[in-house]
């Protein structure tokens, strides 16, 4: 595979991101070479509310990132999120085509459709099918079934779905903007794609992507993707109640608690020393007048009582998965809300499983901007984009798939039968 174009447009509840990437065989990570981030409008918890505003957003998130990357735009990734996000666990069992040998790749795309088979209504469509395990004439706990030897195969997948009138609306988007959708996924695989380790999947770990106006939540058991939900509560509700307590308007909401979250050591000296004149609108760069509180009063009065409404439908969320039991590698916390005072250890707290913040890796270029838990989604993207196109030029080459298909007794018996037709 040469060096490929990736793109991905990642269109959240407070902002649109767009990036641009270039994915090579020989290095694992990918070089970034235009990104753009914009306040998103039109769109709320995922879902887009307002057509024409989406789409305005859209477009010009697109050009800045175009401009940056010398590139223009003709097909995109896109995330999807939201309440509308739901999943499923099913199975598949079909026979192998040629006993007499081995799995080829057409058994094992033929289980997965198989597994795909399942009754829905016309208002969903699946968007994503992983494979947790297969299964050789019973012997499970298979990641590759491929090149062996058996009868009957089996897979158990992860299905997820989306609203399809949600989905027709992203495309309708793409389209007038003159774009290819080559894809959709949603953001929890995306940001898990970009901060998990191999070594956090097979122990077991749940991904919380928490948004403006969302929480994603994938968790994954045994390095297989088991579980996906999205809760419609975000770090916007956050700013909303900040808002309401101090009575100033949204924008300087979000800043007095973007303020608190990127300076936590010195709220701390500040609720020991209980200064009052520790949020000044200067330092913060509001124009509204603050009325005299302290610091702890912002925090543990107003900010951490959401999180920990917010925390309590994470774990409700992980207790009806029943996969409980099978996360000791706890929580990784990602998206823009993660970086949220109190939102680790409030965490800990109502969760009692470890957390950490989770940081996007293995990029290179220009990646100032993007190396932040807020584009954890976004640069995710590219990273599913580039395996889907390795996956899609791996299939193109495998030659050998194609000739496992033939045995030198099927080709010798069908040689007997032809001379047969010719004899007295």
């Amino acid at each position: 595979m040469v060096d490929s174009l990736i793109c991905g447009i990642d269109i959240g509840s407070t902002k649109v991101a767009t990036i641009v990437g270039i994915s090579t065989e020989e290095s694992d990570g990918m070089r970034i070479i235009g990104f753009n981030a914009d306040p998103s409008q039109g769109v709320k918890k995922g879902l887009i509310v307002d057509i024409d505003k989406a789409t305005a957003s859209v477009e010009q998130s697109i050009e800045k990132a175009e401009r940056m990357a010398g590139h223009q735009i003709k097909e995109a990734f896109v995330t999807v999120g939201g309440p509308h996000i739901s999943s499923i666990n099913s199975h598949g069992i079909v026979a192998v085509a040629n006993p007499q040998f081995e799995v080829v790749e057409d058994d094992v795309l033929r289980v997965i459709d198989a597994a795909r088979a399942i009754s829905l209504s016309n208002t969903r469509q699946i968007i994503e099918v992983t494979p947790r395990e297969y299964s050789v004439d019973g012997q499970g706990g298979i990641n590759n079934p491929i090149g062996m030897s058996g009868v009957r195969l089996e897979v158990d997948t992860h299905i997820i779905t989306a609203s399809a009138t949600n989905l027709k609306n992203i495309d309708k988007v793409l389209n007038d903007l003159g774009v290819r959708n080559m894809g959709y996924i949603f953001s929890g695989v995306a940001a898990a794609d970009s901060v998990l380790t191999d070594t956090e999947k097979d122990l077991g770990v749940a991904l919380v992507d928490i948004g403006g106006g969302k929480v994603d939540i994938c968790i994954y058991v045994e390095g297989a993707l088991s579980y996906s939900s999205s809760i419609p509560i975000g770090a916007r509700h956050i700013s909303n109640d900040v808002a309401v307590g101090l009575r100033v308007s949204l924008d300087s909401a979000e800043k007095i608690k973007l303020y608190l979250s990127n300076n936590k050591e010195k709220v701390e000296e500040a609720i020991k020393k209980k200064d009052k004149s520790f949020l000044s609108p200067s330092k913060i760069g509001i124009t509204e007048k603050l009325p005299e509180v302290t610091p702890r009063e912002i925090v543990d009065g107003i900010i951490t009582p959401r999180i920990e409404e917010i925390y309590s439908y994470i774990r409700e969320e992980i207790v009806k998965s029943e996969f409980e039991k099978r996360i000791p590698s706890g929580l990784v916390i990602t998206g823009g809300g993660a970086m949220t005072i109190g939102m680790v250890e409030e965490g800990k707290r109502i969760v009692r499983l470890p957390i950490r913040v989770g940081v996007p890796e293995r990029a290179s270029g220009l990646v100032d901007e993007v190396m932040n838990p807020m584009y954890s989604s976004t640069l995710g993207l590219v990273y599913y984009g580039s395996k889907q196109l390795f996956r899609d030029d791996a299939s193109g080459k495998d030659f050998n798939s194609i000739l496992k298909n033939f045995s030198m007794n099927d080709i010798i018996s069908k040689v007997k039968k032809l001379f047969k037709q010719f004899l007295p």
